[in-house]
């Protein structure tokens, strides 16, 4: 599913190099739940965003279902971010203008899918995710488990093989907390490949997997 030889990231600052990840080898595979955990400035957001291609490596080489990421155009990247990698972020990041159902159905839109689909597709998410009957609810009708769970169906719009969640609990309390991570965890059964960066040690202890980052670069968990 994903492969990472030797990636490095390096930002310039004025005349200031700032290596952020230095040299990763990584390998997850298909239908994994895994977590990354390490504490802030460990690499852990920058190597997300290479993993869902919002970013690219400085160097080294990135493998996600054995296409090579750094030979592939600007387009090719924003079509495997839009159908390949789904987005799960710890602010949620809706419309708040606009309905769960709504929010659901926008990666659909942009996909092109019509309207008959996109809005059979989005109430069998929500159905899916528990919110069937709160469909028609804005976000500040919703509780921050409710939004983080409209996040998810969103992110699952476009059938991705990869979810990748940014903190997704750290806005929740516990309970709403564990209902996310047991839905992450019948994602993970019906295939989906699962990858969560927390600082939570109840939720990495759920995971199959956790890769402990410090430094940019990986001290535990291969």
């Amino acid at each position: 599913m994903i492969q990472m030889k030797a990636i490095k990231k390096i930002y310039s600052t004025g005349k200031v190099d700032v290596e952020a990840l230095r040299g990763i080898d990584l390998d997850i595979d298909r239908n994994e739940f895994i977590s990354i955990m390490g504490p802030s400035g460990s690499g852990k957001s920058t190597l997300m965003n290479i993993m869902g291609c919002l970013d690219t490596p400085t160097s080294g080489e990135y493998f996600l279902e054995g296409e090579r990421v750094q030979t592939l155009t600007p387009n090719q990247l924003a079509e495997i971010r839009n159908q390949k990698v789904g987005f799960v972020f710890q602010n949620f990041n809706l419309l708040p203008y606009a309905t769960a159902f709504e929010n659901v159905e926008v990666p659909l839109i942009f996909k092109g899918v019509s309207l008959r689909k996109r809005r059979k597709r989005a109430e069998e998410l929500l159905d899916k995710v528990g919110l069937k009957d709160r469909m028609d609810h804005k976000p500040t009708e919703l509780s921050g488990g409710e939004m983080q769970r409209v996040s998810i169906a969103r992110a699952l719009a476009n059938q991705p093989s990869i979810i990748l969640a940014d903190e997704p609990t750290g806005n929740l309390d516990s309970a709403s907390g564990k209902e996310i991570v047991d839905l992450f965890e019948d994602l993970c059964k019906q295939g989906h490949t699962i990858v969560v960066i927390t600082h939570d040690q109840e939720i990495s202890g759920r995971t199959k997997r956790i890769i402990k980052l410090r430094d940019g670069i990986v001290v535990n968990g291969y």
